[in-house]
């Protein structure tokens, strides 16, 4: 039976929902590019009270990365689809580290985790307090036995008077890090406090202040991670890196051409649309191991419509459209966010999300998510 989903013009359109969703899998982690899945948090709704932090069900969350794990991909944790900075304080982050970490290790399994300065309250602070903050998260991603990638700091942002600034603070860390890390530029679609990060304005310059960074430490750094929705921009500094030194895309936008390479470079991946695409995604790794680049694409270029979806601006909000689907598929038993995150996209964007998810044959069990929906739907006072 037919379902009907609201549009942004306020009317109703059908779906027919999916019967034949993507079977089962269990690969192991690709040879040919590493993948990782920036993952998502599950709230705990029974324990969340305002004011007493964030509330995580912790069962679920790690469950939820095993799953990735067992799909042969990688787990990026503690990043920004985990709502760091937007719900997720970094006491709950760095419990959320310890215990990924440990059963990562327990099963084998990929894993990178964020390190920030999200414990500095707000306000202005100093580059030594600065750093201090980043030494300090990434002492203890080390000390759970990860490896860090080096998320781009709101504090840096408002001290930093120039370039200067940033070689010091990044350099400072790349000489202490026990071992490599991964860099992060995340663009001011993803975060408006990190406009002008690098110390400018332009991108073009920018750029060159990030790549001297990597220029002047080499051998700490075990590649970068670009979110800047801008795949030229990203071939380019992919061709300028040091050899040996990964770009991990982080271009929600056009994944698949930038994985599959120019002929000359291609991109590892570190993505948020990969937790919701995951047995796909898992699919075209395996493509890729197997010389196939015709079955990558393929399997990957349907995607795109539902990633730019998701990552449609407001791009910092995609993280509501990526837990839905998370609770349409099992993988959690309801749709609430920390913070009250799920509130943060409308009924018509959700709707586009089950739609286009739907038709991927992302639901392992349709008739559940049709379900779940119908019951989203009719609290919003639609009849579907």
């Amino acid at each position: 039976m037919s379902i009907g989903l609201p549009s942004a013009d306020g009317g109703l359109r059908l779906h027919e929902p999916c019967r034949d969703p993507l079977p089962p899998l269990s690969f192991l982690p690709a040879r040919s590019r590493r993948f990782y899945s920036a993952a998502h948090v599950v709230a705990d709704p029974l324990a969340a009270c305002a004011g007493a932090g964030p509330a995580v069900d912790w069962d679920a969350t790690l469950a939820f990365r095993h799953r990735l794990w067992a799909q042969g991909l990688g787990v990026a944790e503690a990043m920004d689809t985990a709502q760091r900075g937007m719900g997720l304080d970094w006491p709950t982050a760095a419990e959320l580290i310890r215990r990924s970490a440990a059963d990562a290790a327990a099963v084998g399994g990929r894993i990178l985790c964020g390190a920030g300065t999200d414990q500095l309250p707000a306000g202005a602070h100093t580059l030594a307090e600065i750093s201090a903050a980043y030494e300090a998260q990434l002492a203890h991603v080390e000390a759970c036995g990860a490896s860090a990638v080096l998320m781009a700091s709101r504090a840096l942002a408002r001290a930093a008077r120039g370039p200067e600034d940033y070689l010091e603070v990044y350099g400072g860390l790349l000489r202490q890090c026990a071992r490599p890390v991964v860099l992060h530029w995340l663009g001011p679609m993803f975060d408006p406090e990190l406009h002008g990060y690098w110390g400018h304005e332009s991108l073009d310059r920018a750029t060159d202040v990030f790549l001297k960074v990597i220029a002047e430490h080499p051998d700490k750094v075990d590649g970068i991670k670009v979110s800047l929705l801008d795949a030229g921009r990203e071939a380019d500094i992919r061709r300028r890196l040091p050899a040996g030194v990964r770009c991990y895309t982080g271009d929600d936008y056009h994944y698949p051409e930038l994985i599959a390479g120019d002929g000359e470079c291609a991109s590892d991946a570190l993505l948020g649309i990969f937790d919701p695409i995951a047995p796909l995604a898992a699919r075209a790794a395996v493509a890729l191991d197997h010389d196939d680049p015709a079955g990558f694409r393929a399997l990957l270029d349907p995607t795109v419509d539902l990633a730019r979806h998701l990552f449609a601006p407001p791009t910092r909000y995609y993280k509501t459209g990526v837990v839905l689907l998370a609770w349409l598929a099992g993988h959690q038993e309801h749709f609430t966010m920390v913070g009250g995150l799920q509130s943060a996209r409308s009924l018509p964007h959700l709707a586009t999300a089950y739609e286009r998810a739907d038709l991927l044959g992302l639901f392992p069990d349709p008739e559940r998510a049709e379900q779940r929906m119908r019951h989203l739907l009719a609290v919003h006072g639609v009849a579907s």
